[in-house]
């Protein structure tokens, strides 16, 4: 399979999904910036994978990354992202998403279980999107945060170069 066919158009999501379904994967979905991958993501990437059948990443586009982490994020664009992600073995599909939270890639997916990792809590997720996913009765699932891992620290260690 050519890894780039892993990534679906935000316009084919729904029908993506639909089909998933119709086969009765469980889906499991994910969402972030993932802006220059480290082992921290991949380990992340995978403890989510096994939580269900496909693993779903929602991926921030360029334009909201910018916003979340400030000037000079994201380091690599959306597309390179995208790819970087769609290459893992542990990634069956990634979207980027439109919008500044993932609510609306949610709301079109309707995963089966919804993972983040140990960096947030029940309380710091977006609240709209915890209460449409509990609504709709999808599992959250906060996975533990490997520690020493995150982009904000590789991208000050190599400041330091």
């Amino acid at each position: 399979m050519d890894f780039r066919e892993k990534i679906i158009p935000w316009a084919k999501l729904a029908e993506w999904r639909e089909e998933r379904r119709a086969r009765k994967q469980r889906l499991v979905a994910t969402n972030g910036c993932f802006d220059i991958l480290h082992a921290g993501h991949v380990t992340y990437l995978e403890a989510a994978r096994n939580q269900g059948d496909l693993l779903l990443v929602g991926l921030t586009s360029d334009r909201w990354v910018r916003d979340i982490k400030g000037p000079g994020r994201p380091v690599n664009e959306e597309n390179d992202r995208a790819l970087m992600l769609a290459a893992l073995q542990s990634v069956d599909a990634v979207c980027i998403f439109p919008d500044k939270t993932a609510l609306n890639c949610l709301g079109r997916v309707k995963p089966d279980i919804y993972v983040k990792w140990g960096d947030y809590t029940l309380d710091t997720l977006v609240q709209e999107e915890r209460r449409m996913l509990e609504e709709a009765k999808v599992k959250i699932v906060i996975l533990p945060h490997v520690p020493g891992k995150s982009t904000t620290k590789l991208l000050a260690r190599i400041a330091r170069l």
